[in-house]
């Protein structure tokens, strides 16, 4: 239940809420879970900017360069890397 609910975004308050737990306990026993399930949408949200990215308009380019900035670190201000 908890790596299903972490995996459609659910704040862990609400989670904890479903539960009937305390957001200490929901940390430290269901920690795998929690992981797993904020993995599975990490992972979706990822194959549906890439293939926003696949496309060959405005919005392909600014999906392409969201996923350069927040997930290898890119900006367009540093300077060439230097060979």
């Amino acid at each position: 239940m908890v790596a299903l609910l972490a995996g459609e975004a659910i704040p862990q308050s609400a989670i904890c809420r479903a539960l009937e737990i305390d957001p200490k306990t929901l940390r430290r026993y269901y920690r795998c879970e929690l992981d797993r399930g904020s993995a599975r949408l990490e992972a979706a949200l990822i194959g549906h900017l890439l293939r926003l990215a696949g496309g060959g308009d405005g919005v392909a380019l600014k999906a392409i360069q969201f996923m350069l900035r927040s997930r290898f670190g890119w900006s367009p201000y540093a300077p060439p890397p230097s060979r």
